[in-house]
């Protein structure tokens, strides 16, 4: 028997836990899996988090009532104001706890990262976006082992920081990009020679949180599974039975069950049948995310929505099935993104929650839009960080691809391709000869003229954030001499982002919208208050570990939760 038990270990999960220790309950964090960490630890790691400490110290506070507006806005009437407050309330007070609470937690502010649509009312260029610094993994003990770590994982001691990747993607621009390549030698050199197992973004963020459980004492059961939902007479929630070593156990909560385990980003079936476009499982989510938590709650009465939705981000899938993200290749200046139809169908730089909403649109009409195809030159590939190559000379035993010829490996397995005119390349990637050809000689007369007068591709701060400031429009260059390359991008995702119906205190909802009583849903087990949208780097671990804060705050505040 424990006050609160918390089903998932991630950065929901173990917020709440830590939010509950401190608010004088006693808490349990149960994880299905051998690891912990769960989607928060495969992440970017960011926060987004307006008018967080960090930001404050730097003396920058964007307006709360301008926050909510914008929230609003992109959020279109599908998330109650109530809940958008909550947030906009809640989160800077969620980190300003974490920081007092444990010296763990160092947040730092990475401003110029701009919200996803700075221009409108609300929106911040300078961007709202909070991390914490890299640590030694090794300060973890035996718990290192048990981190959940990413399936392509960089080589030791390759490791770039918050506020360094964007300068690293200017590696043939600036003087301060090649400045971080001799720091990624100097940190493979440090890591061999002194043993140093130093991690950043989401690795960083999760060992802080489980350091800051484990000096707290708080406990965590991996391997542990939860089987059901337990409830009384009346229909509230008291407990679950966790599956421990083999063996069913029933587990009381005297308050609350906090249900942090994630989406279904690799139930397949489910997904298909949600959003019928999926064909494949393209997730980066955490391999363990299958819906556990939303499925018990739909047990014992809760309503679901937004299930066909996901965090959507257009990917790269290698033959072996490893995915990488399409980010920063979509800001380049000279490549454009194309359909079935030989076609452009987006700004390729938009946020990759709407380029993936373009994709999915555009897949319902018949024309294939997943995959789509992004097409550049070599002009480019020689100068811009291109699906982990560095446009730097040949470096044998490099741990990533360099040097000026496109990998034989890339072209044989038909990700990319590679022409000497336009006919070829129409016939290579199955799209209308004539229609490409228009397609690229229409672009180049745009970045030609210096404005995608087509879909305003360089209009935002956004869009230029990993662009080439060298250009006057950091986005657009006219495409050169062949060969000319072709990438192949399938519609990648972060994890699902719907889920059960809760209210602004995470309290899990019915259809007619009465309490579940005794239990609350944070994280991608909970549906969005970022709606169908994304407002901007670390849309999906704020919320989550803001309302692993709330959920424990309010069930602190009241016996069986089912008061205000």
């Amino acid at each position: 028997m424990v006050d609160v038990l918390i089903v998932g270990s991630g950065g929901g999960g173990m917020s709440a836990a830590l939010t509950a220790q401190a608010s004088g309950l006693d808490a349990l964090v149960v994880e299905k899996s051998s690891y912990f960490g769960g989607s928060t630890a495969l992440s970017g790691g960011g926060i987004w988090v307006p008018g967080a400490p960090a930001q404050r110290r730097e003396g920058y506070t964007p307006s709360p009532e301008g926050v909510v507006e914008y929230l609003l806005k992109i959020t279109e009437g599908l998330v109650s104001e109530a809940r958008i407050r909550q947030y906009v309330e809640a989160a800077p007070r969620m980190l300003e706890f974490l920081e007092s609470y444990s010296e763990w937690f160092e947040f730092v502010w990475k401003p110029g990262y701009a919200d996803y649509y700075p221009e409108l009312p609300g929106g911040s260029e300078l961007g709202s976006t909070i991390n914490v610094p890299p640590i030694d993994l090794r300060k973890l003990g035996a718990d290192e082992q048990h981190l959940l770590k990413p399936l392509a994982l960089a080589p030791r001691g390759i490791w770039l920081g918050p506020k360094e990747l964007r300068t690293f993607y200017r590696i043939r621009q600036s003087w301060a990009g090649k400045g971080i390549l001799l720091k990624l030698i100097a940190r493979m050199v440090r890591a061999r020679v002194f043993g140093e197992r130093m991690a950043a973004i989401g690795q960083s963020l999760a060992a802080r949180l489980r350091l800051a459980m484990k000096e707290r004492g708080i406990p965590l059961w991996l391997d542990s599974p939860m089987a059901e939902l337990l409830t009384d007479a009346d229909g509230a929630v008291t407990g679950a039975v966790v599956e421990r070593d083999g063996t069913p156990q029933r587990i009381g909560a005297r308050r609350a069950v906090i249900l942090a385990s994630g989406g279904f980003d690799h139930d397949l079936a489910w997904r298909k049948e949600q959003l019928p476009v999926i064909e494949q499982d393209w997730s980066f989510g955490n391999p363990a995310a299958m819906g556990d938590g939303i499925r018990a709650g739909q047990k014992v009465g809760a309503a679901t929505e937004l299930l066909d939705e996901a965090w959507w981000f257009p990917a790269i899938q290698w033959p072996d099935g490893r995915m990488q993200f399409m980010l920063n290749e979509r800001m380049m200046p000279a490549q454009f993104i194309v359909n079935g139809d030989g076609k452009r169908f987006i700004n390729e730089a938009a946020p990759y929650m709407d380029f993936g909403h373009a994709m999915i649109d555009g897949q319902k009409t018949g024309v294939t839009h997943i995959p789509c195809w992004l097409i550049t030159d070599h002009r480019s590939w020689n100068r811009y960080v291109i699906g982990g190559h560095l446009p730097i000379p040949k470096m044998p035993g490099a741990p990533v691809p360099t040097g000026r010829k496109v990998p034989r490996a890339w072209l044989e397995s038909g990700v990319v391709k590679s022409a000497m005119d336009w006919d070829d390349m129409a016939a290579k990637v199955g799209v209308p000869a004539r229609q490409l050809a228009e397609t690229a000689h229409r672009f180049n007369e745009l970045a030609r003229k210096g404005h995608d007068d087509d879909f305003n591709r360089g209009d935002s701060v956004y869009d230029n954030y990993y662009g080439d400031p060298t250009l006057p429009n950091p986005n657009l260059h006219p495409l050169g001499d062949p060969p000319y390359y072709a990438f192949r991008v399938v519609l990648g995702d972060l994890g699902t982002s719907g889920g059960l119906r809760t209210d602004e205190y995470a309290r899990v909802l019915r259809p007619d919208d009465t309490v579940v009583p005794g239990l609350y849903a944070v994280g991608n087990t909970a549906a969005p208050v970022m709606g169908r949208s994304y407002a901007g780097a670390g849309a999906t671990i704020g919320p989550a570990m803001t309302f692993g804060f709330v959920a424990a705050k309010h069930v602190a505040a009241h016996t069986t939760g089912q008061t205000h």
